[in-house]
Parts: structure tokens; C-alpha cells; sequence
């Protein structure tokens, strides 16, 4: 029995991404506790309710008990058969377990009002037109431009065991590609540009029109906000995924608006260059290795 084929016997298909990107096979089901439940992501009290309970089921059940037959339910009658599930399904939208970046500009309204607003058009259009290109080239989805912000998705539409490592890395790409910039304009009057990008990662729930709700989309933004011109900040939870990739220094625990408990932060540094997880294929980074994010 594996670990997904439980998880859809239970009708929590939904977490099978999480259980594996937290490397937890059915071994270690009978050491989860409530917290560890809490901490992979899975945020809804009812579901770990339920996951504790099938585990202890699943403990206490017979190793080799027989699989009854199974049972074939009567034919409906043709007048009331119901409606097929999948307009409500796609109604309610499609769980998932996402990365969320978010990155904004720094006194873009300040640098706004010295410049033409074609010059700024032009200078937030090269700013985004890399920021795209660096969360693309991890495989990441440019879910919103706001104006001179931007979110995006790793793990959407389609996901893979490493999204936040790929975000980060993202992340990391656009910062040097600022920089990059900034010396392009060097000399030209001008101004330089700085962002700051925050990561977080929740299960969310994605509607038919690609809207995404939940908290991970809020904590980023909120994070965001308290990021340092020029830099990265990560949640305790991506920073959980990534540890051993990447040199973090912890900024603090902080109560963000709408978020009901306190979230723990870190500044990236840059790439640690060390090993890499089990199970997970190579990433080139867009940056080099020796790059780290100015202090």
C-alpha cells in the first residue's frame, strides 16, 4: 500500500503532493502527530482530524485481512439519475498545494512623478518583462500583473515535489536581474529600481477563472511589505522545504493583517551550493552561485 493509495481511500487525494514533498511514506503515518499535520500544510482542523483517525485505524487493522467483494448497487431508473458532479466541482474550483510569490517595486509612485509616464511605462515594462522571465524559466505561471507588482504560482497548473525551491530560485533571478538593469541604465538619468519579493506556500483553492483563495496569496503580499528594498523574504514553511539550498537568516516572527497566527520570517541570502534533496532533478540557476543579495 502506498501513500497515495491511502490518502484516496480516505477522500484526501488532495494532500498526496504534500506527503511526498515531506518525504512521509506510510512508515512514518504512525508517528504524525496534530502539529507535524499542521506544519506540511494541511490547515484545515476537520481534515486532520479525520487523517489522525485513519491512521490510528490503520494501525490497529489486521495485516492480512481479506478485501470483501464488492458490492454492486442496483440499477437507477433512468428518470432519476442525478445531474453529473462536475459543474459543481468546477464551480467550487480545484484544491491545491502552491508556492506564491509575490514582488513589488519600491517608491513606484515617487519615481513615478519624476519621469514621463511613457518613460515609466517603458522602465516598469523591462522590470516585469525579467521578472516574468525568470519565474517562466523555473517553471513557475505569471498568475497577476498589478501594475508595478507581480504574483505568481509554482505548482500551478501544473505541479512538481520541488515549487519551492523553483520559486525561490525565481526569486533570486529577478533581484539579479534588477541589478542588471540598473547598471543597463547607468549614466541615462535613469533611476535605478529596487523590489521586494516575499515566498509562501499553502494549500489554496484555484476557481475556473484562475483566482486562487486562501492565505497563501494574503501572507506573501503581507510579507512583502516588510521585506528590506532589494530583497527576499521566505516563510518558516517554505524555508522548511529549502533548507540546506539556500543561506537564510531568520528576520523575526510578525503579525500580519488578516493572518491568524503570528509568521515567522527570512531574509534570503543567496544559494548555499550544498546537496540536493532525494528525488528531486536538477535546476540550472539563473544566477550564479557565488551571487548573494546585497546586505
Amino acid at each position: 500500500m502506498d501513500i497515495d493509495g491511502w490518502l484516496g481511500r480516505i477522500g484526501l487525494a488532495q494532500y498526496a503532493e504534500i506527503f511526498r514533498a515531506n518525504d512521509i511514506d506510510i512508515e512514518l503515518l504512525g508517528r504524525l502527530t496534530n502539529d507535524d499535520l499542521k506544519d506540511i500544510g494541511v490547515a484545515s482542523f476537520g481534515h486532520r482530524k479525520k487523517l489522525l483517525e485513519a491512521i490510528a485505524e490503520l494501525g490497529s487493522a489486521p495485516a492480512a485481512a481479506p478485501a470483501p467483494p464488492p458490492v454492486v448497487p442496483a440499477p437507477i431508473p433512468a428518470a432519476v439519475v442525478p445531474p453529473p458532479m462536475s459543474t459543481p466541482v468546477e464551480a467550487g474550483g480545484e484544491r491545491r498545494y502552491l508556492t506564491v510569490m509575490f514582488c513589488d517595486l519600491v517608491d513606484s509612485t515617487g519615481i513615478a512623478s519624476r519621469l514621463d509616464a511613457e518613460e515609466w511605462r517603458d522602465l516598469v515594462g523591462a522590470y516585469l518583462d525579467a521578472a516574468s522571465a525568470a519565474v517562466t524559466d523555473m517553471g513557475g505561471h505569471v498568475a497577476k500583473k498589478l501594475g508595478d507588482g507581480m504574483m505568481a504560482l509554482f505548482g500551478y497548473p501544473v505541479g512538481q515535489e520541488n515549487d519551492a525551491e523553483r520559486a525561490v530560485r525565481a526569486a533570486l533571478a529577478i533581484q539579479h536581474a534588477l541589478v542588471i538593469l540598473n547598471r543597463k541604465h547607468a549614466g541615462t538619468g535613469k533611476p535605478a529600481l529596487a523590489a521586494r519579493v516575499a515566498v509562501e506556500s499553502g494549500p489554496v483553492v484555484v476557481d475556473a477563472t484562475g483566482e486562487i483563495f486562501g492565505d497563501a496569496p494574503n501572507i506573501a503580499a503581507r510579507a512583502q511589505a516588510l521585506a528590506e528594498p532589494g530583497t527576499i523574504v521566505v516563510t518558516a514553511r517554505v524555508q522548511r522545504q529549502v533548507a540546506g539550498l539556500f543561506v537564510a537568516e531568520e528576520r523575526g516572527t510578525h503579525e500580519l493583517k488578516g493572518v491568524p497566527e503570528p509568521v515567522t520570517l527570512f531574509r534570503l541570502v543567496r544559494a548555499s551550493g550544498g546537496g540536493r534533496r532525494s528525488g528531486q532533478r536538477h535546476l540550472t540557476p539563473l544566477v550564479g552561485r557565488d551571487w548573494k543579495l546585497p546586505c
